[in-house]
């Protein structure tokens, strides 16, 4: 049975959610009116034999996940949302201060030191996220038991497609030691690390948690260390396996985080 509070999180998320989304379609009707114009003005300056090679229209257009040089063997923790362009909030937390990140779910509580001197915007990211309780009742979408070893959370769509409406920078990208010779790093297990797009400054709302040693490129921001009961959960969680025995794909234990809170130690 669903609780008033239940219910009242689950209308703010979906709040948020149409608020991002009636922002992004503003932002594709903007880029198709920019496409009628260019092609319009094209129409023109050819009909007047201007002797113009081509008329170039850059955009949003780099939104589709991408392999990141990787071999297709190695899976990458890329959302495929695309890039937006809603302003980050503003600053709102300690930028010398450590932060917890608490998740409640149906297999665990997960906590996350996360230290605001190495990833300032990240971790006021996730302050404003939470408070807005956009994270409450988002299924972890993504298990990878083979080449890399995460689980991959943070989509309120729960399909890996959704994000904020905003992106944040890359931060702390050189705390894990320098690239060896196949341009990749060890994220040790414990860490958590945001997603992007594989392209610079594209994070977002999802993060993945690294449950065993994984080799992965050094482009995606280290922002947290899970608790030892937190990782716990997620290694029983990749135990299990995902849905029909996939190696990438949604868990077989579904994960719900209940509840995510972000706190000042």
């Amino acid at each position: 049975m669903v609780t008033s509070d239940q219910r009242r999180r689950q209308l703010a998320r979906e709040k948020y959610v149409r608020q991002q989304q009636r922002r992004e379609e503003k932002r594709r009707k903007a880029k198709r009116r920019n496409t009628v114009i260019a092609a319009s003005l094209a129409v023109v300056l050819a009909a007047g034999g201007a002797v113009y090679a081509s008329v170039a229209l850059t955009g949003d257009s780099k939104g589709s996940d991408a392999a990141s040089g990787d071999s297709p063997t190695t899976p990458t923790p890329e959302p495929t949302q695309s890039e937006s362009k809603a302003p980050e909030p503003k600053m709102a937390v300690d930028a010398k201060g450590t932060y917890t990140m608490s998740l409640a779910t149906n297999e665990g509580d997960i906590a996350i030191a996360m230290d605001a001197a190495k990833t300032p915007r990240t971790v006021n990211s996730f302050h404003h996220l939470a408070a807005k309780k956009y994270f409450d009742g988002s299924k972890c979408h993504r298990l990878t038991t083979d080449g890399i070893y995460v689980l991959q959370c943070g989509d309120p769509t729960g399909e890996g497609t959704g994000g904020p409406g905003y992106n944040i920078p890359d931060e702390n990208l050189d705390a894990l030691g320098k690239a060896g010779a196949d341009g990749k790093v060890t994220y040790p297990a414990g860490t958590v690390a945001m997603a992007n797009t594989g392209q610079p400054g594209t994070g977002g709302s999802q993060f993945f948690l690294v449950y065993k040693d994984s080799k992965l490129p050094p482009q995606y921001t280290p922002f947290g260390k899970m608790d030892a009961a937190g990782l716990k959960a997620v290694e029983d969680v990749a135990a299990a396996g995902g849905v029909d025995g996939a190696s990438d794909g949604a868990p077989k234990k579904p994960v719900t985080i209940e509840k995510a809170t972000v706190a000042k130690k």
